[in-house]
């Protein structure tokens, strides 16, 4: 009851802090992160702790079995880390891995079983972080999930709803069946579950580190599990799961209205699309009115000229030539924005030519579904930040469940044909590759270099117009950051526009359709969770948003 009344008040009432603060996709995550900030820890202590907490409470967006991206700014050194936990092919994966006859397979006959599973990467990326910039020591950071799984935890409404909508495939899976559907029946809201599998295994990395999930017999279970599986086997092994290592990246940043906004680069899309959208609409006036159909045509336009370019560029930089400084060139930037038309749509926006292409030409890749995923912002008293977003891509992931946590279904992040008119696909599936990704997690900073915001999303490939919208309500027209997680969801998928479905968004349709837009009125699933650092005569306030359509909450002091 008390953690019920915790989630309303945060709908209603925008949280403020003068020195920490915390923000994730359920209440028990942040309040993990804040009492390891209590206890003298930096953000990345807070972000492993809540990560742990949200293995147990949010398992159907995130976990031990996945992935994560996380921007972690140092105050002192004044230095930003973008660190790459994303998952990698197995060694065996082939370009055709998702071929069948020839034919890409269905998206769920694809995703469901061990053919999609990727090497997670997330806490080996949040353990090399962690020797970095964390204070409080590793095994500390995991006794407020430990405690949790062995007592249990409150079924959400939400997460009710999502195991009663994936019943069938999760009761594929011995261990997801016996956990998700006690006594055969999903589990209801309200219920108290307990993971005391969950419990075991992070008491596990507690003692031993990441090398808990990566060599040994959790290692042993998970490769037996992928390529055991009796209808949808995968490739990944023992092999692949020692061999993954993270990678400590430079984040892309550019300019917007004065700030300067920083994010992921490749393999996620997120950073560069998202940089694209603010250079494009860096050119423009945007309108007062954020709820106005002029400024959805705006948030938009940008939105499907950077989807063109995403689609055609953007794969991991590791193994495919990425233009990543054409694409963010200032002047290839201002050729972009004078394709927008304030008055009417752009009828097939199109890949640009950015310089410094390099490399053999690529084409553009189909669409491909992308789901799930969870985010957190932080913020601890010294200054330090981080940006974490961390998946296991759709909902349950591959419905594979192993001591206690789910694995993940990432490649199918990849395009499933490798190859499009004779030409090769960027994110074609390749042996140790990444797949591309979405995930925006974002920080930005002022004029004066002083940090200002830190924020990303969940939503598949949409956290990248979620997340954009988000930074233009809080840079543009001056909105709090539970204001700007709040607002109606409007952005670009490839070349449709959307509108969330329920909100005033909606009644944009007609006027945005009249201009020639395609539209899609949809239901939008974002994550939000932003932090807005302001400075003035009193000090330092800290401003939370957690997005309404989760379960979460910003809590700080």
């Amino acid at each position: 009851m008390i953690r019920l009344v915790l989630l309303l008040l945060c709908l209603t009432v925008p949280a403020q802090a003068q020195r920490q603060m915390v923000a994730a996709a359920h209440p028990m995550a942040a309040e993990a992160g804040l009492a390891m900030l209590r206890d003298g820890g930096t953000a990345i202590d807070a972000a492993v702790a809540a990560q742990a907490m949200l293995a147990l409470v949010e398992p159907q967006s995130s976990g031990l079995g996945g992935g994560a991206l996380m921007l972690q700014w140092d105050a002192a050194s004044r230095s930003l880390a973008a660190w790459d936990g994303r998952e990698t092919a197995p060694a065996a994966a082939p370009p055709t891995l998702f071929l069948r006859d020839g034919q890409p397979m269905g998206f769920l006959e694809a995703a469901v079983g061990g053919r999609a599973v990727g090497v997670p990467g997330a806490m080996r990326m949040l353990e090399a972080a962690h020797r970095r910039g964390g204070r409080l020591p590793w095994a500390q950071l995991f006794a407020p999930a430990i405690a949790a799984a062995e007592a249990g935890f409150v079924v959400t409404p939400r997460l009710a709803a999502l195991v009663a909508a994936e019943a069938e495939r999760l009761r594929r899976d011995p261990q997801a069946r016996a956990y998700f559907l006690p006594e055969g029946k999903p589990v209801g809201d309200g219920a108290r579950l307990r993971n005391p599998a969950l419990a075991a295994t992070l008491r596990a990395i507690a003692e031993q580190g990441a090398d808990a999930l990566h060599r040994g017999p959790i290692a042993a279970e998970i490769a037996g599990a992928v390529r055991g599986h009796a209808t949808n086997p995968g490739l990944l092994t023992t092999d692949d799961l020692a061999g993954y290592a993270p990678v400590r990246r430079e984040a892309v940043c550019g300019p917007y209205r004065g700030f300067t906004v920083c994010s992921m680069p490749p393999p996620s899309s997120g950073g560069v699309a998202l940089l694209q959208i603010l250079g494009v609409l860096a050119h423009q006036d945007m309108p007062l009115d954020p709820r106005s159909v002029d400024a959805a045509h705006l948030l938009g336009e940008a939105g499907r000229i950077a989807f063109a370019d995403r689609n055609r560029y953007l794969a991991d930089a590791d193994h495919v030539a990425v233009p990543l400084r054409g694409l963010l060139d200032p002047g290839y930037l201002l050729l972009r924005a004078q394709l927008l038309d304030r008055d009417r749509a752009i009828a097939a926006p199109r890949p640009g030519n950015p310089p410094w292409q390099g490399g053999a030409p690529l084409a553009s890749q189909p669409p491909q579904p992308e789901q799930g995923t969870s985010h957190l912002s932080i913020v601890d008293a010294a200054g330090n930040a981080v940006a974490l977003t961390t998946t296991i891509e759709d909902v349950f992931g591959a419905r594979i469940m192993v001591r206690g946590f789910l694995l993940n279904n990432e490649l199918t992040d990849f395009s499933f044909l490798p190859e499009v008119d004779g030409r090769p696909v960027a994110n074609r599936v390749g042996p140790a590759k990444r797949p591309r990704s979405s995930m925006s997690p974002s920080i930005v900073f002022g004029p004066d270099g002083q940090l200002v915001a830190v924020l990303g999303s969940a939503g598949g490939s949409r956290i990248i117009g979620h997340v954009a919208q988000a930074l233009v309500a809080m840079l543009d027209w001056g909105m709090e950051p539970q204001a700007a997680v709040s607002l109606p969801r409007i952005g670009a998928l490839n070349a449709t526009l959307e509108l969330e479905a329920g909100t005033a968004a909606a009644a944009l349709a007609p006027a945005l359709e009249a201009r020639g837009f395609p539209v899609e009125v949809r239901v939008m699933n974002s994550g939000l969770h932003a932090i807005r650092i302001l400075r003035g005569p009193d000090g330092v306030r800290l401003l939370g948003g957690a997005d309404p359509r989760r379960d979460g909450m910003a809590l700080g002091e």
